[in-house]
């Protein structure tokens, strides 16, 4: 299986769009290298064991300017600096027109993925069973790219966008006056087959939640025992109703054993994708001879 092919018909054109954005007119470093055919090494480097994602973004980017790419190494694996990620070959100032969009590309999409997978495997090792995952907080205009690395480093991308489920947060409560009017409404018009996730502050608040029907408790930025408690809590009293929780809000790396208790269905965070460290990566055309 390919991470690929989970990719809509429509990215092409976001690759195009880069291209056109990155030169809208003159190419005054394309007219001095010209256009003789050239080799490049592909680099990952930094300073860390990293993982590889976003391949074929940066397929697609050299294949548009009419390049050809050969891979040393597959998606989703791991690779320590310096290693040869891939070779590039083509003309000189096509190469060069694909540099910077291409390394840009791989620095954030593997990025997310390794701190992905070290999210992944810190949970895993304090024996969580749970589902981690991203957030909708992405970059504009980046998103699929950014949820593309969750997916390669391991987690789930959570729901992509406001259409694909139901979450129903402060704003949408305060605004209906009460979370059983805001699942009534939301109901009302989103059907059997998109889930609600319903934000809560309080014990009191899932068990209005539970009980109007929501299908995902997100307990917000509960910690600790509270945390642990509550879950527990809940588990005990709605013990014939279907449902999950969630814990989100303030989790990083300092605390993820914490918040990983098996009590919890989901955990989700930001900081595999707001607080990322890039992975450098560099693209070195190759001397003649």
């Amino acid at each position: 299986m390919s991470f690929a092919h989970l990719l809509p018909p429509s990215w092409k054109t976001q690759v195009t769009a880069w291209l056109e954005e990155d030169t809208p007119s003159f190419d005054y470093g394309g007219f001095v290298v010209g256009e003789a055919e050239k080799t490049a090494f592909l680099l990952g480097k930094g300073k860390e064991t990293a993982v590889l994602a976003g391949v074929p973004f940066v397929d697609e980017i050299f294949q548009q300017l009419g390049c050809r790419i050969e891979w040393h190494m597959n998606e989703g694996e791991t690779f320590d600096p310096i290693k040869r990620v891939a070779t590039v070959t083509g003309k000189a100032r096509h190469l060069l027109l694909g540099e910077r969009i291409a390394l840009n590309l791989l620095a954030r999409c593997s990025g997310i993925a390794t701190k992905s997978r070290r999210f992944r495997d810190i949970a895993r090792s304090n024996g969580y069973k749970g589902i981690i995952a991203g957030t909708r907080k992405t970059t504009p205009g980046f998103r699929l790219v950014e949820k593309y690395g969750m997916i390669v480093g391991g987690i789930d991308a959570h729901r992509h966008d406001l259409s694909s489920m139901i979450m129903l947060k402060d704003n949408h409560i305060w605004s209906c006056g009460s979370i059983t009017n805001a699942i009534s409404a939301a109901r009302s018009v989103g059907g059997f087959s998109l889930l609600l996730d319903v934000e809560v502050r309080t014990e009191e608040e899932a068990n209005e939640a539970i009980e109007a029907g929501a299908d995902v408790i997100m307990l917000d930025n509960m910690e600790g025992e509270e945390l642990l408690q509550t879950a527990r809590r809940l588990r005990e009293r709605w013990s014939g109703k279907r449902f999950l929780l969630e814990t989100s809000g303030g989790i990083h790396e300092g605390n993820l054993r914490e918040r990983a208790v098996n009590e919890i269905d989901i955990l989700s965070t930001s900081a595999v994708h707001q607080t990322v460290q890039h992975i450098d990566f560099s693209l070195k055309i190759q001397k003649d001879g």
